[in-house]
């Protein structure tokens, strides 16, 4: 693959990486959305009983009206988390996956760029050995 391939490939891999980074990001927001909304749910539930416990007359009887709508939005909720959790793990392996497309890349790059830099010391050793070469046999015709 030409040089400027690779370097589009990492510039491409780096982009998916990103992207992929965002996509984790959002899902944990809607994580943390989500546990947000059952702890405010349980508050509800646990005010909801206080009052329940103090006027068992009047708010008392609506208690069981309420618990029962509590339970089925916590189900929800719960199953909304379950959902969000699983693409997080898809979409870690995903990022995952990408790290290691982009990570093969930059080290292929590297090592191209090494044997590359390999090349052009062997080139200019040569050139330098051919240099004093070359004034080593002058000297020598000079002297001789």
């Amino acid at each position: 693959m030409p040089q400027k391939g690779l370097k589009s490939l990492i510039r491409l891999s780096k982009w998916n990486v990103d992207e992929k980074q965002r996509v984790l990001v959002a899902l944990q927001g809607r994580e943390d959305e989500i546990l947000s909304w059952i702890k405010r749910l349980d508050e509800q539930l646990k005010e909801e009983q206080r009052v329940a416990t103090e006027d068992s007359t009047g708010v008392g009887f609506s208690y069981g009206a309420f618990a029962k709508a509590w339970l089925g939005r916590r189900q929800q909720l719960l199953s909304m988390l379950e959902m969000v959790r699983a693409e997080i793990v898809r979409a870690r392996d995903e990022l995952a996956l990408a790290f290691n497309e982009l990570k093969t890349y930059e080290i292929t790059q590297r090592e191209r760029d090494r044997r590359a830099q390999v090349e052009r010391d062997k080139k200019e050793q040569a050139f330098l050995d051919e240099i004093g070469l070359n004034i080593h046999r002058r000297r020598d015709k000079d002297e001789g």
